[in-house]
């Protein structure tokens, strides 16, 4: 406990944009949020209190971090699964624990679990040789999607292979590199969606409305809440799908599933679901909840981290998007004075700007948009998010 407060201490290894949303919570709750972070100028390292720094590999700069610290969470999954186990061991609770996490870690973990429990997966297969990805294409018919087991995000670490000969030197080249492979079928898409789904030590469960995300060169540059016109049916089959893998993976904290809905004229308006990926922490998908839930997804994983029961998930209006701010190109506009010109045309707008140095297409905020007409919500989120990111109107 914080003897200033007596309240917990809650410490979050990383440093970057969902430590910092996080800390902001944690002054509503009244916590003592403290952040590993990697370098001063890291986004929560800008505006936490309590931080301190290290290599979220280095597990002597995780003991030291611990220490102190009633509950240790995560605000990405690149901290090593055998050093949360030693900590564990060593008496740390940490959250989401490792048996949990590395299926957010390692997407072949991820799929051989879920196919065990009967969650809806894609065909997939290990690749461990060339052969192998080119059996699977030749199975189940070429473009098929080659992914990295570890390590990829935003895009990177997904490949899509066009035929034979593609994958024969592809998979040569990552395998020789050391890259953990597997390969899934291409699924006929027709939007991928995403749910969130807290879950306390106690048991105690809370899910999001399911959202639909919206990409562009492996970017979420959107995302709708509710999902606009998903079936009710297929809207609660995602939800309990989320609270179901949550309890039988033994997350605490947050899930994040996030869903491909393909084609199937036997579903709920001739779609389904299947899983894409898994995240442990607060998601992108979920950066909306701040103003369009009544409770935040930062607030939530809070509560679910230290057991508190778990708050309200319910919408705070019909219609919320929330528009991702890519950084653009050098130059042009200061920053301070595209927010006049943006607060003066989108009052209503609400902006989170991350901190970060800008490079294009890289993630440096987020506005959200909260209404009753989903295209003139969407609308006013794209100018506000292309305001900030080039200082001119238009769509995003």
């Amino acid at each position: 406990m914080d003897s200033r407060t007596g309240l917990p201490v809650v410490g979050m290894v990383g440093g970057g944009q969902l430590a910092r949303m996080t800390h902001q919570a944690a002054i509503a709750l009244g916590q003592s949020l403290r952040v590993l972070a990697l370098t001063p100028d890291d986004g929560a390292a800008l505006v936490a209190a309590d931080v301190q720094y290290g290599d979220h590999t280095d597990l002597a700069a995780l003991r030291t971090f611990a220490k102190g610290c009633d509950v240790v969470t995560f605000d990405h999954e690149h901290v090593p699964t055998e050093h949360i186990r030693t900590l564990t061991g060593e008496g740390v609770k940490l959250f989401p624990p490792a048996d949990a996490l590395v299926h957010a870690q390692d997407k072949q973990v991820m799929r051989e679990r879920l196919g065990a429990l009967g969650a809806p997966n894609p065909a997939w297969r290990p690749v461990a040789s060339p052969a192998d990805l080119v059996a699977f294409g030749d199975e189940v018919g070429w473009p098929v999607m080659l992914k990295a087991a570890r390590g990829g995000y935003d895009g990177r670490g997904v490949w899509p292979v066009t035929d034979a000969a593609n994958a024969t030197e592809l998979a040569e080249t990552l395998l020789a590199g050391g890259t953990k492979l597997i390969v899934e079928e291409r699924v006929a898409l027709r939007r991928e969606l995403a749910v969130q789904v807290a879950r306390s030590p106690f048991g105690q469960v809370a899910v999001y409305p399911v959202v639909e995300t919206v990409q562009r060169d492996g970017i979420c540059v959107e995302v709708l809440a509710p999902a606009p016109g998903l079936p009710e049916e297929l809207a609660v089959s995602a939800q309990q799908l989320a609270i179901d893998l949550a309890t039988a993976l033994g997350v605490v904290g947050l899930l994040a599933v996030e869903l491909f809905e393909v084609a199937d004229p036997a579903g709920p308006g001739g779609s389904r679901i299947v899983v894409n990926e898994l995240a442990m922490r607060p998601h992108n998908s979920g950066h909306w909840t701040i103003e369009g839930a009544r409770t935040s997804q930062f607030e939530q994983h809070l509560r679910a981290v230290l057991d508190y029961p778990m708050g309200d998930t319910s919408l705070t209006a019909p219609v919320v998007v929330m528009a991702n701010v890519l950084g653009g190109e050098p130059g042009g506009m200061p920053v301070d004075e595209r927010l006049h010109h943006l607060f003066a045309a989108e009052p209503t707008a609400r902006v989170h700007l991350y901190g970060k140095q800008v490079r294009p297409g890289r993630k440096i905020g987020h506005v959200t948009v909260l209404g009753d007409d989903l295209d003139e919500v969407r609308g006013r989120a794209a100018r506000a998010a292309r305001w900030l990111r080039d200082g001119t109107e238009g769509s995003a």
